[in-house]
């Protein structure tokens, strides 16, 4: 079999929305994939927040 050309599954990175408004330093980032036919909009996840020590709502950025 031939290997596709595009591929459906893109790498992101999610980064911690609560902690960049709160000005704490330090940033809390994860890096995931994604099938971009299946979810064309910007991924939105809970994630563990080291600095912060609780779960906060991490966003797609990039």
């Amino acid at each position: 079999m031939a290997k596709k050309n595009k591929e459906a599954r893109q790498q992101i990175i999610l980064e911690c929305t609560e902690q960049k408004a709160s000005g704490v330093p330090g940033m809390s980032r994860y890096i995931s994939t994604k099938n971009r036919k299946n979810t064309p909009e910007r991924l939105e996840l809970k994630k563990y927040n080291p600095f912060l020590r609780k779960v906060t709502i991490h966003k797609e950025i990039k």
